[in-house]
């Protein structure tokens, strides 16, 4: 593909990957493609896990699920993350940010508001909502055929200073290019970030992949073929419209925003 075309396709799998591993190729493609990623002073501080047995991968998924299960249950999730809630296109379309729920049971489109509200998540506890996402999270983890754990060299990584930010910026742009390859070589890719909202199910995280004290976990990702029919989730969402020019870009100051242009680039979609 074109690199604009690349750009364009860049997606977040919510569904599942198919059963095939990753080839040996393509694993070292990805982490070739971080390495050429911007850095300070060329220091790349990242450092990566490439996470393929089928026992890291399952218990990976059981911490995952529990993570989700408990930040729907306590609430964490909608007071964290109800701010970034569309019910609508219409909304989507004025807002022009965050995730839009376009995807449930006619039976509860309705409700969707009271649903994902924290009103709503007492009747969701009701029901076993929260064990039941949290086991539609573990199966799709689960089913990923390939891991990759992102890490920060503690020498480079010092949060507070400008080394630290300096570090996560470069580990951003390196795993941007990873994200990009993906929409070349034909597989998806999705943040498993639960467990890293609970302290301690991120310490098992760093336990199970034996993470050294001079290393910092900061993400891990699942990544996998992505199969041409994709059904969608029984709850799922979307996210392709971005902001218009003048409303994050600005000419010279920021008291002049620049126009909005006439044409511009279609963005992906989540």
């Amino acid at each position: 593909m074109e690199f604009l075309e690349v750009v364009k396709r860049r997606r977040t799998t919510n569904g599942p990957f198919l059963p095939d591993p990753v080839s040996e190729e393509h694993q070292r493609l990805l982490v070739e493609v971080a390495a050429m990623a911007p850095s300070h002073f060329n220091s790349q501080p990242w450092r990566f896990v490439l996470v393929d047995d089928r026992d890291t991968i399952e218990e990976v998924a059981r911490i995952s699920a529990d993570s989700m299960t408990r930040l729907l249950e306590e609430g964490t999730f909608w007071k964290r993350y109800r701010p970034y809630f569309r019910f609508s296109e219409e909304e989507m379309e004025e807002k022009r940010d965050g995730i839009h729920f376009d995807q449930m049971p006619k039976v509860l489109k309705p409700f969707s508001r009271q649903i994902f509200s924290n009103t709503g998540q007492a009747v969701m506890n009701r029901f076993g909502v929260p064990k039941t996402l949290g086991e539609d999270n573990r199966k799709l983890v689960a089913g990923s055929p390939l891991l990759l754990a992102v890490l920060l060299d503690k020498t480079e990584y010092r949060p507070g200073e400008l080394s630290g930010f300096y570090s996560v910026f470069g580990m951003g742009a390196a795993v941007e290019n990873i994200w990009l390859t993906t929409a070349e070589i034909g597989m998806g890719i999705q943040f498993v970030s639960t467990p890293m909202e609970i302290p301690e199910n991120w310490k098992r995280m760093q336990d199970l992949l034996q993470v050294p004290d001079d290393l910092e976990l900061m993400a891990v990702y699942r990544l996998g073929y992505v199969p041409k029919e994709q059904r969608r989730p029984t709850i799922d969402w979307s996210s392709r419209q971005r902001k218009r020019l003048s409303q994050y870009v600005f000419r010279n100051t920021c008291a002049t925003p620049e126009p909005d242009a006439e044409t511009s680039v279609e963005p992906g979609a989540r």
